[in-house]
């Protein structure tokens, strides 16, 4: 059974920690969505990882291509993707349900810790989650590196 992991993002914005996930996911052997809610979102967000870091390349794509089905990493709004992906990561609030935790391997929640309205989402992410049995840990980058603040 899968497990989702929520980040809490306070010291770094989400174009600067997704990169690494998405890195560390794929060396894992995973293939990855990135769901977002706002196609321009992730129109942003695919330009920021393509001129990411000078020193590594992130093979991914934006949804709606022609080889969406074959992407490692695939920025979506759909709650089901093209790549079938063994792990989601979920940013700005888009939705995950209980029932498509189990068969991935892992689920990562990215929300902005200094925007009350993310905070609040997650929270109510975290309940519905655990709730349903779903296993569940909360990083925190507050100290200045991230620590696992809680798990269910």
């Amino acid at each position: 059974m899968g497990a989702v992991y929520f980040y809490h993002l306070t010291r770094q914005p989400l174009e600067v920690v997704l990169p690494t996930l998405l890195e560390k996911s794929l060396a894992a052997g995973w293939r990855c969505a990135v769901r977002g809610v706002d196609v321009k979102r992730l129109e942003w967000l695919d330009e920021k990882l393509w001129l990411g870091r000078e020193d590594g390349f992130l093979p991914h794509g934006l949804a709606g291509g022609e080889h969406d089905a074959i992407q490692p990493v695939l920025l979506t709004v759909d709650q089901v993707a093209a790549n079938n992906p063994t792990a989601v990561l979920a940013i700005d609030g888009a939705e995950v349900i209980p029932e498509e935790v189990a068969p991935l391997e892992r689920v990562s929640i990215l929300f902005d810790g200094n925007d009350d309205a993310a905070l609040a989402r997650a929270r109510a992410q975290w309940k519905a989650l655990t709730e349903a049995g779903c296993a569940a840990q909360y990083w925190s980058q507050e100290s200045g590196h991230w620590e696992k603040k809680a798990e269910r």
